[in-house]
């Protein structure tokens, strides 16, 4: 089975190569949400969706948005609808909104959960007569979505350069990925100011879902150059600029650095794909509602030293590269200090290490599922059994 996914993992790695993954246009600076609508040529009065929160529409720096939309003679109407974790009918009703006040562009305002709702509103707007739920897995879209543009409210997914959106099904209880090269939104806009009123611990958490996405990119068998350089970099503005962001939310630089960090970070993990800490994560986040960048925060050490020595050539490269570690130390002492960094910064941060909602009697059902989204997808270094995942997950429960 192992040499199966392995040829899988080589098919998804010549894709990448042969076709490429495209980049989104990158908007930085005052005048980036300007730039990037005159780049969609849309014409005077057109409507524009814009899908957001119910929370984030109520901020004052959304009112100032929706009117530089305005001001180029654009009419925006807002979908705010959209849960934490966006479900099928958050995109069912997002796509009602659009084609019912006829809009012919979609920009998304939010953080992960807004920006993959997003994507699959323009998905179910190119292939109106698909359900969503069909849309999962590999190259279920195939067709040019409507213009868009994509702002991240939260540095963390990095959704705004990706080639998936994922969903929930709360009636099944499944959390899926949709993965397309279409996926990928065409603009990108980086505006700190948005981010400033994030809480800290929604700053921390975010930005370690960024980190999450760099290191599991680079421990990807799949991991070609681009991707390492884009990961290294996204470590280092990470590891340099959060304690910044996490002490001083009004810092514009740290939080322009980390929206920086999460953009390269999802360009690395979109050519490469995620881990072991996504496949648990996620099982989380379906089951409990669990916050995908707080439950990644809390498995990322325990997946790194499941791992053990397999990976510390790797993670000796990180620590390197970030200068966490000294050019004398032998590669194990090297990869230890990078484990003993992160450690350290998520107490700094006051991050927990275990989750109260995670039953022990539901830990078998979790691993499996887990298990199942990772294999053959994840190209991940080396394969983990049931009971090592069920390991994992016993060690990070209050119950269990």
């Amino acid at each position: 089975m192992a040499l199966l996914y392995r040829c899988y993992h080589f098919i998804l790695k010549c894709i990448v190569i042969l076709i490429g993954v495209p980049n989104p246009k990158l908007h930085r600076g005052s005048n980036a949400l300007l730039e990037a609508l005159q780049a969609l040529k849309l014409k005077q009065q057109s409507h524009v969706l814009v899908v957001t929160d119910n929370t984030l529409v109520k901020l004052p720096q959304i009112s100032a948005l929706l009117d530089i939309i305005k001001q180029q003679q654009l009419e925006p109407f807002v979908f705010s609808d959209v849960h934490p974790n966006p479900t099928v009918n958050d995109v069912e009703q997002g796509y009602d909104c659009y084609t019912h006040n006829q809009c012919g562009a979609i920009i998304a305002i939010g953080g992960g959960s807004v920006i993959d709702c997003a994507k699959l509103i323009g998905a179910k707007v190119v292939r109106p007569n698909k359900p969503i739920a069909d849309f999962k897995g590999l190259f279920k879209v195939l067709k040019r979505l409507p213009p868009n543009i994509a702002i991240p409210t939260t540095a963390g997914t990095g959704a705004e350069t990706t080639v998936a959106a994922v969903v929930n099904d709360p009636q099944k209880q499944q959390k899926y990925a949709a993965t397309d090269f279409s996926l990928v939104p065409q603009h990108a806009v980086l505006l700190p100011n948005l981010t400033t009123s994030l809480p800290a611990q929604l700053t921390a958490t975010t930005a370690i879902d960024a980190l999450t996405h760099a290191i599991e990119a680079l421990l990807s068998i799949n991991c070609l150059r681009f991707s390492r350089e884009r990961a290294l970099q996204a470590c280092d503005l990470i590891f340099s600029h959060l304690p910044n962001a996490y002490q001083n939310g009004e810092d514009l630089d740290a939080r322009e650095q980390l929206l920086l960090a999460s953009f390269y970070a999802g360009q690395a993990f979109t050519r490469t794909s995620v881990g072991y800490v996504h496949a648990i994560s996620h099982q989380l986040s379906a089951n409990y509602g669990t916050a995908h960048g707080l439950s990644n925060a809390v498995l990322l050490l325990p997946v790194l030293r499941w791992y053990g020595t397999r990976i510390d050539n790797t993670l000796a490269l990180i620590a390197r590269e970030c200068r966490l570690t000294s050019l004398d130390y032998p590669i194990a002492r090297q990869a230890e200090d990078l484990l003993t960094h992160i450690e350290q910064l998520l107490t700094t941060m006051h991050i927990q290490t275990t989750f109260s909602e995670l039953r022990g009697q539901d830990i078998d059902a979790l691993a499996q599922s887990a298990l199942k989204e990772a294999h053959p997808d994840y190209p991940v270094p080396h394969f983990m059994n049931l009971q090592e995942c069920r390991g994992i997950l016993t060690s990070v429960s209050t119950t269990a």
